[in-house]
């Protein structure tokens, strides 16, 4: 997803609209309030008092709002905003949705954050599964192994399967110099003891590109090194027909239990940095997820990767959750 610099005008009646939502929770929770106050410095230009701002009614934001980029921008952040509240309810669904209509915004993430509001878990779990990354894989598996694949990627998840081939090869990535892609990409898995495609329990190669954007853009495996990468490859997700939002709420869910409020609050943490790993995703020449060949990188010292790739640098390092 990219995410678009509104006017002075559309700024004020946005914070105005998505303050609206948010204190239809109660008070503004604090990890709401860091993103929001994240959108004001990276986004927004503005440093306005949340406390002291009025509301809005959504007829009045739409006069002032009318780009339709925007108007679709806001609802997300809206539906974020949402989720940071903690326990999402069905007073700030109901809201959203009022501005939503209003705008002529229609998106499968309003009946996700419904589903959540009502407590329908397994609803908003296969409403983010099938509008997300997941169907792309399972797509993508299929058109380069057939379906014989797709079994063999699933029973390989689950530990039932290997390929040993497969596996050997990426171990082979420990011979490349230090510091090119294939190097650290193979430090990444040993560092964090994570299996190798083909080993059991190992993720598919067509999802490589998670581990691979862990490497590039230079994130940890951390919580909130997840949460940041989650953010990374939604931005450069953005032509998808999600707009890579759907990632976003991925990054957000828990599909062992339930909806995951601990993960809302790290959105809170770190949320200058989630807005940025946006933007920087979203700056990427290509979109790594879509069948992106990364082999002939592999030897490339990893710099020199990120900028043929285009990658931006990050504004500050030195985080927990940073890799170098």
């Amino acid at each position: 997803m990219q995410l678009l610099r509104p006017s002075p005008e559309e700024a004020r009646a946005g914070l105005r609209a998505i303050v609206t939502v948010a204190r239809a929770h109660g008070a503004i929770a604090p990890p709401a309030r860091a993103l929001i106050d994240a959108a004001q410095g990276l986004l927004l230009g503005t440093d306005l008092d949340l406390d002291r701002l009025e509301g809005i009614d959504p007829a009045a934001a739409a006069g002032a709002l009318v780009r339709r980029g925007i108007r679709r921008q806001l609802v997300e952040g809206m539906i974020l905003v949402s989720m940071a509240s903690g326990e999402t309810s069905p007073a700030q669904a109901e809201a959203v949705g009022r501005f939503a209509e209003e705008f002529g915004v229609e998106t499968p993430a309003l009946r996700a954050l419904h589903h959540l509001a009502t407590q329908d878990l397994l609803l908003y779990k296969l409403c983010v599964l099938r509008n997300g990354h997941m169907p792309d894989m399972l797509r993508d598996q299929y058109a380069q192994h057939g379906l014989t694949g797709v079994a063999k990627a699933l029973l390989g998840l689950r530990g039932l399967t290997e390929d040993a081939e497969l596996a050997a090869r990426y171990h082979a990535f420990e011979a490349l110099p230090e510091g090119t892609l294939g190097r650290c990409l193979w430090q990444h898995y040993v560092d964090n003891g994570f299996r190798f495609p083909g080993e059991p329990g190992g993720f598919p190669e067509v999802g490589v590109y998670h581990d691979l954007s862990h490497v590039i853009a230079g994130y940890n495996a951390t919580p909130e090194g997840e949460t940041l990468v989650g953010a990374f490859i939604a931005g450069y997700r953005q032509h998808r027909h999600d707009h890579g939002f759907f990632t976003l709420l991925f990054v957000l869910t828990d599909f062992s239990s339930s909806f995951d409020t601990a993960r809302a609050a790290i959105v809170g943490k770190v949320a200058p940095q989630f807005l940025e790993a946006i933007e920087r995703g979203a700056s990427l020449q290509v979109d790594l997820s879509n069948g992106w060949d990364f082999h002939p990188y592999l030897a490339m010292p990893l710099d020199e990767v990120r900028e043929h790739l285009g990658v931006p640098a990050k504004r500050e390092g030195g985080h927990r959750w940073d890799y170098r």
